[in-house]
């Protein structure tokens, strides 16, 4: 008798616990691909009239690896890699495109930290229709409760360049930290609320994800009775011609939130018109969808007020050569190698043993 109400009260507790954020940590760690599962989201429709990268007629494609005076085929280097997607793209034709590990081109991937760059594209549309005044605007002129926890400073600047001296543990490994709180946990905005500054704004580059997700409530407060995940469908999602729906992960059913840092989840193809916007300076077709001053500005070598040369905007900058890429753990990226009109995507289960942020511009250099 006395076991059976041992079961019942570990039954009980099991569900009462189920969607608490430990629960989630200690069943689905690690981060995986296939997160969007998992978590509640809002979706995002496609185009009706969808663009279509055209295939070359004379594809150059990557042949080998050469590692430690070896020589790999290309495909067997990525599948060894952990590598589901890899696209190439120059002069808007495909000129690799390859899926493994039964994923195809329909396949469904998480952004994970890509979702930074495409906040960021958000952040600059918003700037540009003037429901944000600028970069130079303190966040609290719309997250007026961290005034007393001292963020009167921090400008949507210090944000978009890692500065701003947020108190972030990003360990994915700490189920206590505050990267397990936004990830796992079902109320962003009171975890907002708790955030504290380590340090003063506009003093060093320090990159951690609530940074992103400070953005994200920015920005959904500029929208007011809109979502984020609405405002990427209307401004960006149909009108650069997705070929698939998409979908932004939440961190609850109602009144959710998005997790801006992370989660928009999506197919290879499509996350590559997000580079192709910004290797077209923000155009698509003849339509202007985010300044061309955004895109300059938001991929530029800038060393000024703690920012760092290799990260503007929530771009990375792999080398000083004008390329850039928006990229996310496990080895998610979309890289623009504006001098050879090129665009990479990879997506992959784990990293592998390659330094991505070298090989991509390497491959990049072949063409």
């Amino acid at each position: 008798m006395k076991s059976r109400f041992l079961f019942i009260g570990l039954l009980l507790t099991m569900v009462v616990v189920h969607s608490c954020k430990l629960t989630r940590f200690v069943v689905y760690n690690y981060a995986n691909i296939t997160d969007y599962k998992i978590f509640p989201s809002r979706e995002i429709n496609t185009s009706s009239t969808p663009f279509v990268f055209a295939q070359s007629e004379n594809p150059r494609t990557p042949k080998k690896v050469e590692l430690e005076g070896k020589d790999y085929p290309f495909d067997q280097y990525l599948i060894d890699n952990h590598t589901v997607a890899f696209l190439v793209i120059q002069n808007d034709s495909i000129q690799y495109e390859n899926y493994f590990n039964d994923y195809s081109q329909a396949s469904i991937v998480a952004s994970f930290s890509m979702a930074k760059s495409i906040t960021s594209l958000l952040i600059g549309i918003a700037i540009d229709e003037g429901l944000i005044k600028s970069v130079d605007e303190p966040i609290t002129n719309y997250i007026p409760e961290l005034l007393p926890n001292g963020f009167a400073a921090v400008k949507i600047r210090h944000l978009l360049q890692m500065t701003s001296g947020l108190d972030f543990n990003e360990g994915y490994q700490n189920p206590f930290g505050h990267v397990a709180t936004f990830y796992y946990g079902n109320n962003l905005r009171k975890a907002i609320n708790k955030l504290k500054l380590a340090e003063q704004p506009g003093e060093r580059f320090r990159y951690t994800s609530g940074q992103t997700q400070l953005l994200g409530l920015v920005l959904e407060r500029a929208l007011k009775n809109k979502t984020v995940s609405t405002y990427l469908e209307e401004k960006v999602w149909q009108p650069l011609g997705m070929e698939y729906k998409a979908s932004w992960s939440i961190d609850r059913k109602k009144d959710g939130l998005e997790k801006t840092f992370c989660c928009v989840n999506a197919r290879a193809r499509d996350f590559a018109k997000i580079g192709r916007l910004y290797l077209n300076k923000g155009k698509s077709g003849d339509r202007q969808i985010v300044s061309e001053k955004w895109v300059r500005e938001s991929t530029k070598i800038d060393t000024s007020d703690g920012s760092a040369w290799f990260y503007q905007y929530q771009w990375w900058l792999p080398t000083k050569e004008g390329d850039f890429m928006a990229k996310g753990i496990l080895g998610q990226f979309i890289y623009v190698n504006p001098s050879k009109n090129l665009i990479m995507v990879r997506l992959g289960e784990k990293t592998g043993n390659v330094d991505w942020n070298k090989f991509l511009p390497e491959i990049a250099q072949g063409y």
